[in-house]
């Protein structure tokens, strides 16, 4: 219970207000009545806002007040909390006098924290608000597009992919080649052989960068090449149309596998239009799916398919089910790639509004291209915020001089060691005055690599400085965010204060009182009289699953050569594990329900047959009929709790005597709302 509520204590926003009312001191400290309210609300259940609450609110509060919202503010209830808060507040201030916060463990666990909490800050927030609001924009429009791909992975030969996509490009703008011909040297193996084409497409679709280019290329124009993660793009727009939202739809698919030939394909086409007079002459659609539908997959739902929008199914299917008007109709047989399909219209919906797509959207917009491209900017600003300055010429002679260094053949080849550069101290760049030197890439290069290098040297080597600018930028501003954000220094200091205080309470309650087995043998004996066991019997109870069990275990039993862990193992095996179970210690009549006090005599063994052949056997060491003292051991896990809440009392007392605490009632009645 005490480590619940000391969670709930640090988890607490703390803000401190230079100007606030001061709500009370404890020792040389104070607390603003501004703080208390905030981490009291945010610390409550509100409850509803009632009439009177909700006319004060229209008309405001005057300078210097506290809006009191639908929180319980009677005086109980702040008293209450206040008292709570109080002491938490003289912990933290005995933990900071104790200097808990340079303990490593502490300092580690913070700076882990710290390192976890700076991603939510290390980024643009403005940009990434304007880019779900953009993704969003772009989801009102569906684009057609064909696309052509040139593959170049990290590592690759980036100049040469380049050259390619680039003469491609030029060939398809001076009308030397079509698009759609040419597209059958792209690396999409999925498109190639159709063009380029991937039909519609909307927004967080694909790839930003192929997203990105749609959007931002006319109608029957090429855009421009350009890099993904895959490699270098060019991408045509064919169309360009209002979003038509989701639409879900039922089908009877007639599967067409090329094996069978076009003599088949055209046995399934006639078929297909069969189906089709069947069905507008008055036939059951959800009878023709199960005798007709080669769909395994939707025949058990009538045909039913989830809701889709663009780009998720095939071009032809996709636009034959936004081409049906009204409920319950019914397409021509479509002809896609598997097969003929013969669609009903179920229902459609218009484009969700944004606040509905919001969450969604933002997951998507932070795991993209785009929260890549918002954290690059981010670092663009740190470091023109700190003055990050380039060495051109001493990076070049560090990236050569570690290129060169790697053997191509023999016991050490594509090896990378950084102590072979430890005499190379000139500056590579500087940030906020620090510089940051040839050695200092050189040790990066090899923990980002692990000592090995794989691909091109030189285009590792180049590509790796960038991550290593970013990661000393990421450090340093993760350093800086608790003087340069309240909200993250807040959040710090909260974090900072819980993990001090959880270390205090250990010292002073949880383990002091695990430890102290003096301290822990006096509580029980000074409160002996409250860990009693009721009238019961301590010995064993053995349950056996059937007859042959019984007469094994027994005999085993009564030979007296035998543990109960012996003869347990003995009993079962493995194809029957559950033939005996036993069970040891102190059992209290009121509880155990298979024998009475009168029916058990100490060292007497007691059988009683149950359902379904099974037997329970009692062996009792000794029956007491009225209730007898437990030992320490018997009662260590209720003595160990009593004593921590005793243990807690006392510490509670010593704090407030060390930290006098003052209330200045007249604040405190200032919040009191009845």
């Amino acid at each position: 219970m005490m480590r619940k509520l000391v969670f709930a204590l640090f988890l607490l926003g703390v803000t401190y207000s230079l100007n606030a009312q001061t709500l009370f001191t404890y020792g040389s400290n104070s607390v603003s009545k501004d703080e208390f309210f905030r981490v009291y609300k945010k610390n409550s259940t509100p409850k509803s806002a009632t009439g009177t609450e909700k006319k004060q609110s229209k008309k405001g509060s005057k300078s210097g007040d506290v809006a009191s919202g639908s929180y319980d503010m009677s005086d109980t209830a702040l008293r209450s909390y206040l008292d709570l808060y109080s002491l938490f507040k003289m912990k933290v201030a005995e933990a900071e006098n104790e200097k808990l916060d340079t303990l490593l463990k502490v300092q580690s666990e913070l700076d882990n924290y710290r390192k976890q909490l700076a991603k939510n800050y290390l980024t643009d927030s403005v940009l990434i608000n304007k880019m779900i609001h953009e993704a969003y924009d772009r989801m009102k429009e569906d684009i057609h597009i064909e696309h052509i791909l040139v593959s170049c992975p990290p590592g690759a030969d980036s100049v040469k992919a380049f050259k390619k996509i680039d003469s491609i490009y030029n060939q398809v703008v001076e009308n030397k080649v079509k698009f759609e011909d040419i597209a059958r040297l792209s690396d999409d193996k999925e498109t190639k052989d159709k063009g380029g084409d991937l039909g519609y497409i909307t927004s967080l679709q694909y790839v930003y960068q192929i997203e990105d280019a749609a959007y931002g290329t006319p109608v029957g124009k090429v855009s421009k090449p350009f890099r993904s993660q895959f490699g270098y793009h060019i991408v045509k727009v064919l169309d360009k149309h209002a979003d038509r939202g989701t639409v879900q739809v039922a089908q009877i698919m007639l599967a067409t596998p090329k094996s069978k030939g076009a003599d088949y394909e055209e046995v399934i086409r006639k078929r297909a239009d069969s189906i089709v007079a069947k069905l507008r002459a008055g036939a059951d659609y959800n009878e023709m799916v199960k005798k007709f539908s080669d769909d395994k997959h939707s025949v058990a739902d009538n045909g039913v398919l989830k809701p889709f929008g663009t780009g998720k199914m095939e071009y032809a299917f996709e636009n034959a089910a936004f081409s049906l008007k009204k409920a319950g109709d019914i397409s021509d047989p479509v002809k896609t790639e598997y097969g003929y399909h013969i669609i009903k219209l179920i229902s459609k919906k218009p484009l969700l509004p944004f606040d509905s797509l919001f969450s969604y959207i933002k997951h998507k917009v932070e795991n993209d291209a785009r929260a890549q491209n918002a954290k690059e900017a981010f670092y663009e600003k740190v470091k023109a915020k700190y003055g990050y300055k380039e060495n051109a010429a001493n990076l070049a002679e560090i990236e050569d001089a570690m290129a060169n260094s790697v053997a191509d053949t023999g016991r050490m080849r594509n090896a990378f060691r950084a102590s072979t550069f430890k005499n190379m101290t000139k500056t590579v760049f500087t940030l906020d005055n620090h510089s940051y030197t040839q050695y200092d890439y050189a040790c990066a290069f090899e923990k980002f690599t692990h000592g090995k290098i794989n691909g091109p040297k030189k285009v590792a080597i180049h590509d790796a400085f960038k991550m290593y600018v970013t990661d000393v930028v990421n450090d340093f501003e993760e350093h800086h965010l608790v003087e340069s954000n309240p909200d993250f220094k807040a959040l710090m200091t909260e974090y900072k204060d819980g993990i001090m205080l959880f270390e205090l309470m250990d010292r002073n309650v949880w383990s002091k009182a695990s430890h102290d087995s003096i301290g822990l043998r006096k509580y029980f004996e000074d409160h002996k009289s409250k860990y009693m066991w009721e009238a019961g019997f301590e010995g064993s109870v053995y349950n056996f699953k059937n007859k042959q069990a019984y007469d094994t275990g027994m005999y085993l039993i009564n030979t007296g050569l035998y543990t109960d862990e012996q003869v347990t193992k003995m009993v079962n095996d493995q194809k029957h594990p559950d033939r005996l179970s036993v069970q040891h210690g102190h059992f209290e009549f009121s509880k155990f329900r298979d024998a009475t006090q009168a029916e058990l005599t100490a060292n007497k063994t007691k059988t009683i047959k149950g359902a379904n052949d099974s037997y329970k056997v009692i062996i009792a060491k000794s029956v007491n009929a009225v209730p007898i003292n437990k030992t320490l051991e018997e009662a260590r896990g209720y003595v160990v709790a009593e004593y921590q809440d005793y243990l807690e009392k006392q510490w509670n007392e010593k704090m407030r005597a060390e930290f006098p605490m003052k209330v200045d009632e007249k604040v405190f009645k200032s919040m009191v709302k009845k």
